[in-house]
């Protein structure tokens, strides 16, 4: 293991798989980012000339019959995951998806049959808030008994203002799978982690209020959903994408000794100003700077558990009930009605 490298290809090469491309190029240890894939020719371009990567692809299939990889990296639009991932673990791969693992739930149950004809193979989910090292640290405390039983936890995700007109094209493109399953999909997950639980019941709420292109596009600018999950424990969801101030990630898990926060103050650093306007601290400006060390994180336990031979703990079941719980959302939404989920 000491000098070996795990040969990985990756397709997409937008905001996100641009910065996990990087990673793997120069961050990830044990790792040789050997080909990149998109449909946009300049991305590839780019990638292959400013990294040195040997091999670009425009075409996905075309990738996967390059023997020389190992592993396949999908942080493509989330409406092509499900196919994507079953045609690596068909052709041999190791696998990693960003989220969410599929838009429909009869796609993501094909998904993870396919992930276990393929047991050989490592699969993994990119749910990298498991990787943040204060989230890391509330399960920590949570599971040594630190806050007693956990019994409600209230997550708000906001996406920035300034961000909205490039989501509006992705959107469009009917590419994101709407509001709960491409914003809330991360704490519903994360509630799922933090009460050991499954979601039994959900009511979800929402609207378009400053940008009405939402409303005609069939989605919320900004929800809300309330769950009862397994043992009557409660979640409590808010997802916008209208935050004046920045990116605001808050999650709160309540007890029944004690309570633990999470990001009550979306500060960028431990700066503050102060002025005629009184005392100002900076906030972070998007996803890819707050979790800058959890996606570096995810992607090293992903090679890791190729050289170890060993899985992950983000399973593919858990991309399973974290779709299921964010499509109940939806359908609730879209609906006006109370949902219960199917176990």
């Amino acid at each position: 293991m000491k000098n070996r490298k795990v040969k990985v290809g990756i397709v997409g090469l937008g905001r996100l798989g641009y910065r996990h491309a990087e990673n793997m190029a120069f961050r990830v240890p044990h790792c040789e980012l050997l080909a990149v894939c998109s449909v946009v020719e300049e991305e590839v371009k780019e990638a292959q000339e400013k990294w040195g990567i040997p091999y670009g692809y425009t075409d996905y299939d075309k990738m996967l019959e390059n023997r020389e990889l190992e592993a396949i990296f999908i942080a493509s639009p989330s409406r092509f995951h499900c196919e994507q991932i079953e045609k690596a673990l068909e052709a041999g791969f190791h696998v990693f998806s960003e989220k969410p693992l599929g838009l429909y739930l009869e796609e993501v149950e094909k998904v993870e049959k396919a992930v276990s004809r393929h047991s050989d193979k490592v699969f993994m989910l990119g749910f990298m808030r498991r990787y943040d090292p204060s989230y890391a640290e509330v399960k920590r405390r949570i599971d040594s008994g630190e806050i007693g039983e956990p019994v409600l936890i209230r997550c708000y995700g906001l996406d920035p203002a300034g961000k909205l007109d490039s989501f509006l094209r992705f959107a469009r493109d009917n590419y994101s799978g709407g509001l709960f399953l491409d914003m809330a999909i991360h704490d519903l997950d994360l509630a799922r982690w933090y009460l050991q639980a499954e979601a039994e019941e959900v009511w979800a709420i929402g609207g378009s209020y400053a940008y009405r292109e939402f409303a005609e596009l069939g989605d919320a600018e900004t929800g809300a959903a309330m769950v009862r999950f397994a043992g009557n424990r409660i979640g409590i969801f808010v997802a916008g994408r209208n935050c004046v101030h920045g990116y605001h990630i808050e999650t709160e898990i309540i007890g029944t000794k004690g309570t633990l926060r999470i990001g009550t103050v979306p500060e960028r650093n431990h700066v503050m100003l102060f002025n005629e306007k009184g005392a100002i601290k900076k906030c972070f400006e998007g996803f890819l700077e707050r979790f800058e060390q959890a996606y570096l994180k995810e992607a090293e336990e992903f090679i890791t558990c190729i050289l170890e031979n060993r899985k992950p703990s983000v399973s593919v079941r858990d991309g399973v009930e974290s779709t299921r719980l964010g499509y109940a959302c939806k359908e609730s939404f879209e609906t006006g009605r109370l949902v219960r989920i199917k176990s």
